[in-house]
């Protein structure tokens, strides 16, 4: 589209400038914590850090990576997104596909669909929940981080209002040619949903990569922490006594602020990687997800 117009050529250029000083203040933090990260231990104490290092070196990071339960947390984060992705992505198909039909078709459909929205509205609490988990057997498992919230009903409603934009026609030329619903789902539906099954995908990766309250409450040890927790709880201990010169040497470079911006920086990597290459279907995946014919 063309803006011909001053009025409209001053508010594209208003609008570019109001959306790039966003973009600005959600990429500053980002940069600062990068540069504290870099930075010696002295000017990160006095605060003369702001968005470029001092004294650059890389000391937090190797001090970081070296640590054992900081590399136990990230595999058990790992572990936690590669089954809770599947869990979840499977289960949200699964039960859209058969909401997403019309009354006449399921007749149960309403019943269902308002059972779940209000799990959205009201919540039975921490307590019960906690209960839940003990009594089942799973407390201190990966499957107490993934199965109380294996159906996520936001991306459920998502992708059932994106299944029901999907011409009719094809699923009934489907069911003429002997397909079955299965076969129908996830050899029709699925290969035409991938931009609405990319959006549930990121939001469900972010999901379970910044989760952090569960894994206090349902993991028995500090070994089983996923990422998020770990960074929520750890405190930098240092025995000075059995310290060699060279130690010593790096703990001038290194401090508590240094060393916790490095991990920030290293568990938000992941997914700041992965963005780029799922957020052209991001727009579309909400747009067309969320408004039903």
């Amino acid at each position: 589209m063309h803006y011909t117009t001053r009025p409209m050529r001053v508010f594209q250029w208003f609008n570019a400038f109001l959306l790039g000083l966003l973009a600005l203040l959600c990429v500053l933090p980002i940069i600062h914590i990068l540069a504290v990260s870099f930075s010696s231990s002295a000017a990160a104490t006095a605060g003369l850090v702001r968005f470029w290092p001092i004294d650059f070196n890389v000391k937090s990071y190797e001090f970081v990576l070296s640590s054992g339960l900081f590399l136990k947390s990230l595999l058990v984060t790992l572990e936690r997104v590669g089954i809770g992705v599947a869990v979840n992505m499977l289960l949200t198909l699964i039960t859209a596909y058969p909401l997403s039909k019309d009354s006449e078709r399921f007749k149960q459909r309403t019943i269902y669909t308002w059972f779940m929205l209000v799990t959205i509205l009201f919540s039975g609490g921490i307590v019960p929940l906690f209960m839940i988990v003990r009594e089942t057997g799973i407390m201190g498992s990966i499957w107490a981080l993934i199965l109380p919230g294996a159906v996520p009903v936001f991306n459920v409603i998502l992708l059932l209002n994106f299944f029901r934009n999907l011409p009719k026609e094809l699923e009934e030329a489907a069911f003429i040619d002997g397909a079955g619903h299965m076969s129908t789902l996830f050899r029709i539906f699925v290969p035409l949903s991938l931009p609405a099954l990319a959006t549930i995908g990121l939001l469900t990766v972010v999901n379970h990569w910044n989760a952090w309250f569960d894994g206090l409450i349902f993991m028995n040890s500090p070994d089983r922490y996923p990422l998020q927790s770990y960074l929520q709880t750890i405190i930098i201990q240092r025995d000075y006594s059995n310290m060699t010169e060279q130690d010593l040497k790096t703990m001038q470079l290194i401090s508590d602020r240094t060393i916790k911006s490095a991990q920030i920086f290293l568990g938000a990597l992941p997914i700041l990687l992965l963005y780029p290459f799922l957020q052209k279907y991001f727009v579309t995946g909400i747009t067309l997800g969320s408004v039903k014919e």
